[in-house]
């Protein structure tokens, strides 16, 4: 699944792309990929409005239209492409829109090359979209964004201290911080010297305050390398060529060169140096 740099790559690389482009119409060919609202009034609503701003907010991509927001999370196998309307339409696709460019009219834009989709391809099914003018309803559980002023070193300290559970899930909780996922968060525990194991509310204010740092600095790394390249669904990033520990299992740790160990946290494969990361782990099992 895409994370947080990923996720801000994409958006970037679309919004180009995307701006000033008005949506003539959707061919929704996996009615299960919309959540919300029904079919006939997706594309009802859809229909003509235009494309202001492509942002994101932890995991999902935003499409600022005329009068309506348009969220979309890839899930674990999504993609979103941008194609020529004169391209046949392949198996996994789940959403085309039909874009128009700046020309005023169908004809004038044909003919200037002005006819576009944008793609919403998803193999496994997973992704979802939603259309709605109170984004908030979607979005308004998440936690804060890792790289905004509201994720101070203190609000981190305060927030592990009101809970009692182990590190990584609730990192991976997108209602405690939005858009951190398997990959960052081992990136970050290592550098920040925290055991994936340890108790939240047994974190120090030092502790805290190194997370905090370790947090955005991968985040950041991530998104000036383009994300991570690691399985057939997202390309163009090299983070990859810069784990720590992450997929690193039996490799030497870059800082100790101890072996790194993998463990399964939560259903999720984790990674971490049994020495940089070491007293959690006596502390904790």
């Amino acid at each position: 699944m895409p994370e947080l740099p990923e996720v801000e790559t994409i958006a970037r690389k679309l919004e180009p792309e995307l701006i000033g482009k008005t949506i003539l119409d959707a061919d929704l060919r996996w009615p299960r990929t919309l959540a919300m609202p029904s079919v006939k009034i997706f594309k009802q609503q859809i229909k003509g409005q235009k494309i202001r701003e492509v942002t994101r907010r932890a995991k999902f991509f935003i499409l600022h239209l005329s009068d309506f927001s348009l969220l979309i999370h890839l899930r674990m196998s999504g993609d979103l492409l941008i194609r020529n309307s004169t391209i046949r339409p392949e198996k996994h696709d789940r959403l085309i829109l039909r874009l128009l460019s700046a020309p005023s009219s169908a004809q004038t834009a044909a003919e200037d090359g002005g006819l576009s989709s944008l793609v919403f391809n998803d193999t496994r099914k997973f992704g979802r979209v939603w259309l709605t003018s109170t984004p908030e309803e979607v979005l308004g559980r998440l936690g804060p964004e890792p790289l905004s002023r509201e994720f101070t070193a203190q609000w981190l300290y305060n927030a592990l201290g009101k809970r009692h559970r182990q590190l990584k899930p609730l990192l991976l909780d997108q209602t405690f911080l939005a858009g951190l996922g398997n990959i960052y968060t081992d990136e970050a525990l290592h550098i920040a010297k925290l055991h994936p194991l340890v108790l939240s509310d047994s974190v120090t204010v030092e502790q805290a305050r190194d997370l905090r740092e370790a947090v955005r600095k991968v985040l950041k790394e991530g998104i000036r390398r383009n994300g991570a390249s690691i399985d057939w669904v997202y390309r163009g990033g090299e983070f990859q060529n810069h784990f720590r520990v992450y997929d690193r299992a039996g490799k030497s740790c870059p800082v100790c060169s101890t072996e790194i160990k993998r463990i399964i946290v939560g259903q999720r494969s984790t990674h971490y140096c049994p020495k940089c990361q070491a007293d959690a782990e006596v502390t904790h099992g």
